[in-house]
This record gives structure tokens, sequence and C-alpha cells, in this order.
């Protein structure tokens, strides 16, 4: 039987509340809806980034009761336009090298860590960013826009990608706009506009 993974109780963010969810582990949930209702703002909330009212549970673990370095490491934010700090790609990662699999798998190559930061499309940016949050093996994955600035063919690897990593366990909450997309990746999807957070049909 399926456990709750990650659970937020009447939260409030900037965008306002209140706001519940409740999601299973190895599931992937799908939030839609128009641009400025907080979904993005949400994501923010549950990985404890930003400040905001109401509770959140990892596997029963309140947020309040841990420190957010170690929160984030369990629940892992990408966000649509990720930062970087350091001068090449290779330097973002603890072992770039052993990604070798999961780059290529990604329509990259492997030489791509050894590049620049600034050579990156803003789709490579994208992709390595999502690979960079998966190599933290956090059991929750906070996915905001992670194929906007893809085109269909490098889109559609990163969902098969991201589905083989679900089927080992992972938990996705996928914030698209794409309602075809959250069709394909997601077991359940919501709506978030200015009436609150509602589930709607998959298809």
């Amino acid at each position: 039987m399926s456990v709750p993974r990650l659970r937020c109780e009447n939260v409030y963010t900037a965008a306002g509340g209140p706001l519940t969810l409740t999601v299973l582990a190895g599931e992937c949930v799908a939030i839609r809806g128009p641009s400025g209702v907080g979904k993005s703002l949400l994501l923010r909330a549950l990985a404890d980034l930003d400040p905001h009212r109401g509770d959140i549970f990892l596997d029963g673990l309140p947020q309040t009761d841990c420190p957010p370095h170690v929160w984030r490491r369990q629940v892992a934010y990408v966000p649509a336009a990720a930062g970087w700090w350091a001068e090449t790609v290779t330097e973002h990662f603890t072992d770039f090298a052993a990604l070798s699999g999961d780059v290529r798998a990604l329509g990259l190559t492997t030489e791509c860590g050894a590049w620049p930061v600034a050579r990156l499309s803003s789709g490579e940016r994208q992709r390595l960013s999502v690979l960079r949050a998966v190599e933290l093996n956090a059991p929750v994955l906070l996915l905001d826009e992670p194929t906007a600035n893809l085109d269909p063919e490098s889109a559609l690897a990163v969902e098969n990608w991201l589905m083989a990593h679900k089927a080992v366990g992972s938990t996705l909450i996928w914030v698209t706009h794409d309602a075809s997309q959250a069709a394909r990746v997601a077991d359940r999807v919501f709506v978030l506009d200015h009436t609150g957070l509602r589930e709607v049909p998959r298809g």
C-alpha cells in the first residue's frame, strides 16, 4: 500500500491559500494553471525556500523540525531557470563522469562537462539542472516547467528519463502549462487558480 511521501495542509504563500496536497511515494503529480497564480511559490514553499504558513510533512516529519539545508536535499527544487555558480559544467556535480549514461539519455554529449556554462543553450542548461537535482538522490523532486525551453524531441527525452526515475521510487511534483504533457507523465493532475488547488481528470 502506498504511503504519503509529501503532505501540505492549509499552506499559504505570497499568492494566497489555503492549499492542501498529499503526494504518495513513487507518484507523479502535475500542477497546471494560469501564470501568476502561485504554482512556483507553492513549490518554493514545499522546498522551504520562501516564507509561508501552514504545515508541510515529509514521511511524517514536520518541515519545521528539519534544518532547511537538510530538508532541501530531500525535497529538491528545480526552478525554470536554475542558478550556476562555477565556470564549468562539471564543477556543479559531485561526479559528472559517473552520470554519462544519464547525460546521453537526456540528449546531451558527455563532452559538455568540460564546457563553460556560458557556452550552454537555455535548453542544455535546463536539462543539466534537472540532472543536477537528481544526482542528490532526493526522494522528492519539485519540477518547475522542466521542459519549457526544449524542442519536442528533447522534451520527450526528459519525460522518459524522469519517468524511469519515478519507476524506481522518485516522487515528482511537476508544474507544467502543457495539458498533454500532464496527461502523459502524471498519475494525478491538479489545477491551481484563484479558487484554489483542485484535482481534475488526467485526459
